[in-house]
């Protein structure tokens, strides 16, 4: 069925909501043709939270081979745990759960809070800012740092690098990053061996089981915690300041009601999801989703940004409302892959927009919405810049 908003490209970058409602409403499994390959893009809630927990929906791109082939081809270089399937996906997640528990992440909001302010009070008094280059991208990083154990001196790089490896217009910028990020983790990793602190990879290095991560799984887990704990964050934080600047009205009832800040923090993950689309699975066998057949062997993309829109799972679902008594949005995934940095994220959301529209009442957007521009990633909805004024 044809699609007449455009998917991918001009419009859609800076709204991609009018394209997403009209796919759920004429063709929620869409077929689409994406550099030679074929891809099929899931859109309702329902589909996209059953696709997550379907084990016929695998991380492994030798699924789209003759099955003859399979068994001789070689796997990713890359062995992140996002980009597993059991049983070797629930080993690793059993290892790093022992370490990276929401306990130990709420235990951070002290320092977090402490963070923010330290930024705002960095922050000049008036005139123009781009609040997403000097807080909303710094809080993450810092914070992230701290928790793995990496060296302050050494944090621009590490930021530069996860910028740059999500960044799918730049390809090769992006393998060179990656490279870059491993051999920095990697050299890291060895260091903690010799001196360990009180960082998360000492603490996955050091965990007491006989059945340990291997080196490079230890860089691939720190690459996979670094990326996710700092990209998703920024466009948490980034989105949510845009949506309460641009609804004065939800922006005057959380200044109001301060206790509504979690719920303030859902709903943004909810109505602007800082996660698009979840990378790549493919089909097993043929699965079927609202009535279309996916061959099996195909690949799908599940976009959490268009379920999280969902009239038929979530009422009124364009409005920014926090009084929503609907709960599971999928911007954290679900079943198998649900995000491990659930909680540190929603700290870290709830404190740095606190502390913001707290400190800064006279914050308001520098230009109108329309001009803002978009990163153009299938993955990450984040802004390149969020230009605010302040005044006295």
């Amino acid at each position: 069925m044809s699609v007449t908003h455009e998917l991918y490209t001009g419009r859609f970058w800076a709204d991609p909501y009018p394209a997403y409602t009209e796919l759920r409403r004429a063709a929620p499994v869409h077929r689409i043709e994406q550099a030679g390959t074929t891809v099929w893009l899931l859109s309702r809630y329902a589909d996209v939270r059953a696709a997550l927990a379907d084990p016929r929906l695998s991380k492994d791109a030798r699924y789209t081979l003759p099955p003859g082939q399979r068994a001789a081809a070689a796997r990713s270089s890359v062995e992140m745990m996002v980009l597993m399937d059991p049983p070797d996906h629930t080993r690793l997640r059993r290892l790093v759960s022992r370490v990276f528990t929401a306990r130990r992440m709420e235990a951070l909001r002290p320092r977090v809070r402490q963070l923010s302010h330290e930024l705002v009070e960095a922050l000049p008094p008036a005139g123009r800012v781009d609040i997403l280059r000097e807080y909303a991208f710094l809080l993450p990083v810092f914070v992230i740092c701290e928790l793995l154990g990496v060296p302050a001196a050494d944090r621009d790089d590490f930021a530069a690098w996860s910028n740059v490896v999500v960044d799918e217009s730049t390809p090769a910028a992006a393998r060179e990053g990656m490279g870059k990020l491993q051999a920095y983790l990697s050299e890291l990793i060895e260091a903690k061996r010799k001196q360990p602190d009180d960082g998360l990879i000492s603490a996955l290095i050091s965990d007491s089981d006989d059945d340990k991560l291997t080196h490079p799984e230890l860089v691939a887990m720190s690459v996979m915690l670094l990326i996710a704990g700092h990209e998703t964050t920024v466009n948490l934080i980034g989105n949510g300041l845009l949506a309460l600047l641009t609804h004065p009205d939800q922006l005057a009832v959380l200044r109001e009601n301060p206790d509504l800040m979690p719920a303030a923090v859902e709903e943004f993950l909810r109505w602007d999801s800082p996660v698009h689309s979840l990378s790549t699975f493919y089909t097993t066998e043929d699965v079927e989703y609202s009535g279309v057949t996916i061959p099996g062997g195909s690949v799908v993309r599940l976009s959490l940004a268009a379920a999280n829109r969902d009239p038929e799972r979530f009422p009124d679902a364009e409005q920014l409302r926090f009084d929503r008594a609907e709960p599971g949005h999928v911007a954290f995934s679900h079943g198998l892959h649900y995000c491990l940095g659930a909680q540190l994220a929603r700290v870290e959301g709830q404190e740095a927009i606190r502390t913001l529209i707290t400190a800064r009442p006279g914050m308001a957007l520098a230009v109108p919405p329309v001009e803002l521009s978009y990163r153009r990633s299938h993955v990450v909805r984040g802004l390149k810049e969020l230009p605010v004024t302040f005044h006295p």
